[in-house]
């Protein structure tokens, strides 16, 4: 599923998480099926989008390729290395490459560290660089993010959301790494500070050559950010392809609901806004053939018998869908 012949940084194959449900003993046991056979692959210097509602498996599968959840099945390739086969020892000197930031600004700092403790604790886990070297390290990130050096002794309570998202975001730069999960790092920011964060992020792919996992359930963010977009629903990707071609040609009939869904800044223009049907189905028993199949206005026979092939239908766009 690449759009060059380069080997990938990244690349998922057929990975699975199933989360078991505690219940009574004398009951059969359970599993929500938050991932469910997916595979993707990122390429270096890339930011792909992955979108969907809530629930889906978006932050799952997250966190799945940075090896901080075990999954149930699959592979997970970073730089020609199964990551999943690899030792602790092995696994904390690649952790370096492999950074992740995350949803909440707020949860996500420790309230009794210092800024400058929160940015080097990465640098004093991996032991690089020390002394006088790791404050100086320290006060550059802060300036590379948009924030005095000034700010390194106070605490995250003295700060505003975006400016806290900030320190995670320098805080995920500490050891230069390769590749940036980005977990809805903008969904608990007020919409004029979004638009900041997301160009901070942009500047920062440039300068570092970074590739980045983006997630997100806002379509006209992923639209900012993104080369490529991939859309899953009830724990499966449904479409990838290239940002242009998703949002002028969706595809699955999930994804042509989610575009109508965008709003339109144009009190003239009317868009055909399409309304998907009852509720999104128990991922603990979701339906069989295709999984979008009880909700689709267009829906046939065969959509609930037999699951849809991933298959790619037109160059580096792929989808899962009887109807095409």
């Amino acid at each position: 599923m690449n759009s060059t012949t380069q080997p990938p940084l990244l690349q998922a194959n057929h990975l699975y998480k199933y989360f078991e449900i505690r219940g009574p003993s004398f009951l059969r046991k359970q599993y929500v099926k938050a991932v469910d056979d997916v595979s993707f692959s990122l390429q270096e210097g890339e930011t792909m989008g992955l979108v969907g509602e809530s629930g889906c498996g978006k932050s799952t599968l997250g966190r799945l390729v940075l090896n901080l959840t075990k999954p149930t099945g699959g592979e997970v390739w970073f730089e020609g290395n199964n990551i999943l086969s690899l030792s602790s020892g092995e696994m904390r000197r690649l952790r370096k490459d492999m950074q992740i930031v995350f949803q909440d600004p707020y949860a996500s700092l420790n309230p009794r560290f210092t800024i400058e403790d929160i940015i080097s604790e990465p640098l004093r886990t991996h032991g690089v660089p020390r002394g006088s070297e790791r404050k100086s390290r320290v006060a550059y990130l802060l300036d590379v993010v948009g924030l005095s050096p000034t700010y390194a002794r106070r605490y995250p309570h003295e700060f505003s959301g975006g400016q806290r998202q900030r320190i995670g975001i320098a805080r995920a730069l500490a050891l230069k790494p390769k590749l940036i999960v980005c977990d809805e790092p903008v969904s608990a920011l007020d919409v004029s500070i979004q638009s900041q964060v997301l160009n901070l992020l942009s500047d920062l792919q440039q300068t570092f050559r970074l590739t980045y996992l983006f997630i997100a359930h806002d379509l006209a963010v992923v639209k900012h950010i993104s080369n490529r977009i991939g859309v899953m629903y009830l724990g499966k990707l449904v479409e990838i392809g290239n940002k242009s071609e998703i949002y002028r040609n969706p595809l699955h009939p999930y994804t042509q609901a989610l575009m109508s869904a965008i709003p339109i800044p144009d009190p003239e223009r009317k868009g055909d806004k399409i309304v998907l049907r009852g509720d999104i189905p128990s991922a603990v028993h979701p339906p069989l053939g295709c999984r979008f199949h009880t909700r689709c206005l267009h829906a046939m026979p065969v959509c609930g018998e037999l699951e849809p092939e991933f298959r790619e239908i037109k160059p580096h766009h792929f989808a899962a869908c009887h109807l095409i």
